[in-house]
């Protein structure tokens, strides 16, 4: 369904079909008090206005003194507030300013002081209040002013309003420029919303205007959002067969996203390509390169490319620095990152929460944690104030690593920092205490975590189900799984394995079997320590037709009987039936 346009719309289309199509047109609320006045009062006006514009900003409450200290016969002239509303240089007080004037017996604000105002409201980006003033002050702003709004709403991600100010412009026969519709373009880029940009071409398709190389620019940029790298591709290789050449930060969307994919001989190819058009590739191009290579799994390859940077005479920047420090640290190549580290020291780089952030995780997650906590206390000498991301990283990092007291004072000191505990922290916490198998403070979490109204990840969910499995604890185990259903966190296949285990060391074939059951049908595929563990529980209750069921499935996906599980059930067949015993035998070792 359409949405209905707001009384704002309304008002301006009724306004417009009243004006005569002429790309410059004011419309005067009232001309009454619009004093004329000679050239040479110009000076007094502009004098009076700067002194005026002057007190409001450094004078408290400065509405009950205006009219005293100046005269009211120059200060409530039309000629005199539109000066005082350009030479404030602040949106809000001019705002202020221009309500209290309209305010007092005398004056009747034109269409210059108004459209003076909204001028100011615009370039302050204030698009609700200057959107707000129109309806009140019941006037039409000069069309390059509605044109500067509409660029305004975009900007400020009300594209959707910024649509819709635009046709309205366009019924109304005026036709943007170039200029403005090219940053009509990039504020919907910068709000995300390419599904807007299609629309906003369309319309300039319909006006007439082709576009130029910035346009082009705005529409790859759009494709890459879209995910649709090849059809940027295509149109980028047109542009430029057409003599028109895009700014280098096209190149480095397109380049990000073939990254994305993987796809580096059309890395290769744009490289090439902007050299060729004497488009240089910046450090900022090389940046998203080696960011892409580092997300997927190729630090290595990243950091040749950034040594071969260097080589090259070009200067990392501190954002650099942090992607390769972090992708060495994905590699386990300490040493390396911490060579990186001290190289950005010396090339005069501060390091901030993010770059400690990135470096601290690896140290954790390569086993280094007294490195970590000499860099966690070396951001506080620094004066660094720590952030929830940096607490989550250390908290997850030291409770998974089994450093459980350092986890726990980090947990009791957020409040004290004014750092409000996510269900990350926790969800960490519970974790950490089922690897070191206590239980009843995992659970204690878990409550803790219920309490703030939060839930706990899939992943708590699993180490707290592992650990009652292993201690027998079934039913509280199966409460805990019916929780994540009603909960709707998605289980992990595992945790379906953790059940089936443990009902197999209580001895329970038949909620172990059912278990099993509903894991193949759903075509997950069980761990071979499962079906281990199920046929050695059904060979001890004496169920060799269940348990020989169990061994072909397991065998046709590819695992091995365990050895004395295999002596086990061949001798209980060979007890029975010899033919059996041969021909399962024959079946395992094929």
């Amino acid at each position: 369904m359409a949405k209905s346009p707001s009384s704002i719309f309304i008002f301006l289309r009724q306004r417009f079909q009243n004006q005569p199509k002429s790309r410059n047109f004011t419309t005067a609320i009232s001309e009454g008090n619009n004093n004329t006045f000679r050239d040479d009062d110009d000076k007094r006006f502009k004098d009076i206005a700067k002194q005026v514009s002057k007190t409001i900003r450094v004078q408290p409450r400065w509405e009950k003194t205006l009219l005293c200290d100046y005269p009211p016969s120059v200060l409530l002239t039309t000629h005199c507030v539109e000066q005082v509303i350009k030479s404030t240089n602040n949106a809000l007080l001019s705002y202020r300013f221009f309500r209290w004037v309209c305010s007092r017996n005398g004056f009747t604000p034109d269409s210059r002081c108004c459209n003076a105002v909204f001028d100011v409201l615009v370039q302050a980006k204030a698009s609700k209040v200057a959107k707000m003033l129109i309806g009140d002050m019941d006037f039409v702003p000069d069309i390059g002013s509605l044109e500067l709004f509409v660029v305004c709403l975009c900007e400020d991600g009300d594209v959707d309003e910024g649509f819709e100010f635009f046709l309205y412009l366009r019924k109304a026969g005026y036709v943007p420029s170039l200029g403005v519709c090219n940053n009509m373009l990039s504020g919907c880029l910068g709000a995300e919303r390419s599904d807007v940009v299609w629309k906003f071409y369309g319309e300039m398709m319909e006006c007439g205007l082709g576009g130029d190389a910035d346009t082009v620019g705005y529409l790859i940029r759009a494709y890459c959002a879209d995910n649709k790298c090849f059809e940027a591709y295509e149109l980028l290789k047109q542009v430029l067969e057409s003599g028109f050449v895009p700014h280098g930060i096209v190149f480095c969307k397109l380049i990000a996203r073939f990254c994305k994919v993987r796809d580096y001989g059309k890395v290769s190819e744009l490289l090439h390509l902007m050299i060729a058009k004497n488009c240089a590739p910046t450090i900022f191009t090389y940046q998203e390169i080696i960011y892409g290579l580092c997300n997927n799994q190729m630090g290595a390859e990243a950091f040749r490319v950034f040594n071969a940077l260097k080589e090259k005479g070009y200067a990392p920047h501190r954002v650099m620095y942090n992607t390769m420090i972090d992708g060495l640290c994905e590699m386990r190549q300490m040493p390396l990152a911490q060579k990186l580290w001290f190289e950005m020291l010396s090339k005069g780089f501060i390091p901030n929460e993010h770059t400690y952030n990135v470096f601290m995780h690896g140290c954790c997650k390569s086993g280094q944690f007294d490195m970590a906590w000499k860099l966690w206390k070396e951001m506080s000498d620094r004066g660094l104030r720590k952030n929830k991301f940096n607490y989550n990283t250390m908290i997850a990092s030291f409770s998974l690593g089994g450093k459980l007291n350092e986890a726990c004072a980090l947990f009791e000191e957020m409040p004290k920092m004014e750092i409000k505990r996510d269900a990350v922290n926790y969800n960490s916490m519970i974790q950490g205490f089922c690897k070191i198998r206590q239980k009843k403070k995992a659970m204690k979490f878990y409550h803790d975590l219920i309490a703030t109204g939060s839930q706990p990840s899939a992943a708590a969910y699993h180490s707290l189900i592992r650990a009652l499995c292993v201690t027998g604890e079934m039913q509280a185990a199966l409460d805990l799984w019916k929780d994540m259903l009603h909960r709707n966190v998605e289980p992990w296949i595992s945790t379906h394995d953790n059940i089936i285990m443990g009902f197999c060391k209580q001895g329970n074939t038949r909620e172990g079997m059912s278990w099993l059951t509903r894991m193949l049908e759903k075509n997950f595929i069980p761990l071979e320590k499962t079906f281990n563990e199920m046929i050695k529980c059904l060979i001890s209750k004496n169920l060799r037709d269940d348990a020989l069921l169990i061994l072909c499935k397991m065998l046709r996906l590819g695992y091995e009987l365990k050895e004395p599980h295999y002596y086990k059930f061949v001798d209980r067949l060979c007890s029975t039936n010899s033919d059996q015993a041969g021909l399962c035998q024959k079946d395992i070792l094929d």
